[in-house]
């Protein structure tokens, strides 16, 4: 378990206050004139040498990422930060509890890291549902910069920067980044094609961008205060760090809760959910990593680490960390088939094998449900979903097959039975 010094979001729970004066007496912008001051490739290397991946579920390393950003503005053109908190993936609700509880964390870490990035400013993309957070953290942003440690020549360092913040409209799509940055120009939210144009070379207003997840801005101050070296001590090698999961479903204790990456699946849910209803022995399977990844039956969630690598030995994700347990009480077809409707629902119809096979895609999985299916169209549906997959400009066609896949890969005989018996 992660120990109690360790917790970078130490009012999760929201049951401290979270303003300004508060914020500062719990540690946030503690050092930042310092740190406002240290080089951008300083702050890269040490977000770099912590091994930070992003944790808006691709992974990838944050420093890595910044590093692709220009060190020179080309044709006067400035660069920005795009912070990502449209948190639509069913079964996530960490970015919400970030924003609500800890607004300075995430406020502080969007000003550094632009900084790292060599930006101009920071937007915010919020989703639309979020009101009550987006007024948070409006109102945490109001108390920034009557502080004084945002906006023109920051605590007199010369350093210039704005927050701002863009309301969303709702739609799981703009979680991608390039549908994103389409969306907060005021166009369709769809995604772009990304080759040659990535965001750090053409992104928002056709300038220089980096997308970043809202939790992986809110560590880096914690990362720059401790060290590196802190925060590449807890989890594993290449699986740093804390974590936020999201534990929902059939626990006993639906919670979020911070915990060190790598933790065991079944002490996380037994020690910070609960545990199972009515016990471990009634688990049926887990979503490890939000909705848009394979599920895991489960004799293998025994023994299994909690992080990018472990999750991915076992043909699934760690994805958003959104834990969805189910017990034997679910029907686990229709649960798929339900994910099935909502990616059907949430495809924004730019790419054909997308736009088309989700649809089929779920009208196969209602009639397994209804046991209505041929048990040759099991074959069938994991060749529709082979043909989705990797086959869109964006993952949105991913995140609609690989649940299938998990499903037919763990549950086959009970589609069989469901067929047979009907």
């Amino acid at each position: 378990m992660l120990k109690k010094d360790d917790k970078i979001f130490t009012n999760l729970d929201g049951k401290m206050s979270f303003d300004i004066q508060s914020s500062i007496k719990r540690g946030i912008w503690h050092n930042y004139k310092d740190n406002l001051k240290k080089s951008p490739d300083n702050i890269i290397d040490e977000v770099k040498k912590s091994d930070l991946r992003g944790r808006g579920g691709a992974g990838f390393s944050t420093g890595m990422k910044w590093s692709f950003m220009p060190k020179e503005s080309k044709n006067g053109k400035p660069s920005y930060l795009i912070v990502n908190a449209d948190e639509s993936e069913p079964g996530t609700c960490k970015d919400r509890d970030i924003i609500r509880y800890e607004p300075h964390r995430v406020i502080e870490g969007s000003i550094l890291s632009g900084i790292a990035i060599r930006a101009k400013a920071t937007y915010i993309y919020i989703r639309g549902e979020y009101y009550s957070e987006y007024i948070i953290l409006q109102k945490a942003i109001d108390e920034v910069y009557e502080k004084g440690f945002l906006g023109k020549n920051i605590l007199g360092t010369g350093i210039n920067y704005d927050v701002y913040i863009h309301r969303g409209a709702g739609a799981y799509i703009c979680g991608e980044e390039t549908a994103l940055l389409n969306s907060l120009e005021g166009r369709k939210g769809m995604p772009r094609l990304k080759p040659p144009a990535f965001p750090a070379v053409i992104g928002a207003w056709g300038c220089p961008t980096t997308v970043n997840n809202i939790e992986t801005i809110a560590v880096v101050p914690e990362i720059l205060k401790r060290g590196a070296d802190w925060f590449a001590s807890i989890g594993r090698p290449k699986n740093t760090g804390t974590k936020v999961f999201c534990i929902s479903g059939h626990v006993n204790k639906p919670c979020n809760v911070e915990e060190s990456m790598s933790i065991p699946l079944k002490e996380l849910i037994e020690k910070h959910a609960g545990g199972v209803r009515s016990g471990w022995d009634n688990l049926l399977a887990v979503i490890p990593g939000g909705s848009s990844v394979p599920l895991i039956p489960k004799n293998i969630c025994e023994d299994m680490l909690m992080d990018f690598d472990s999750l991915k030995d076992a043909n699934t994700a760690l994805g958003t960390a959104g834990v969805i347990v189910m017990d034997k009480s679910t029907d686990i077809i229709e649960a798929i088939a339900n994910l099935s409707k909502f990616y059907m629902h949430e495809s924004c119809g730019q790419c054909t094998p997308c736009r088309e096979g989700t649809g089929w895609l779920y009208r196969m999985m209602d009639r397994m449900v209804k046991g209505d299916a041929k048990i040759e169209e099991i074959d069938t549906i994991i060749e529709l979903t082979k043909q989705i997959e990797g086959h869109t400009i964006c993952a949105l066609g991913d995140a609609a097959a690989w649940p299938i896949q998990g499903l037919v890969r763990h549950f086959r005989s009970e589609i069989e039975d469901r067929i047979n018996s009907k």
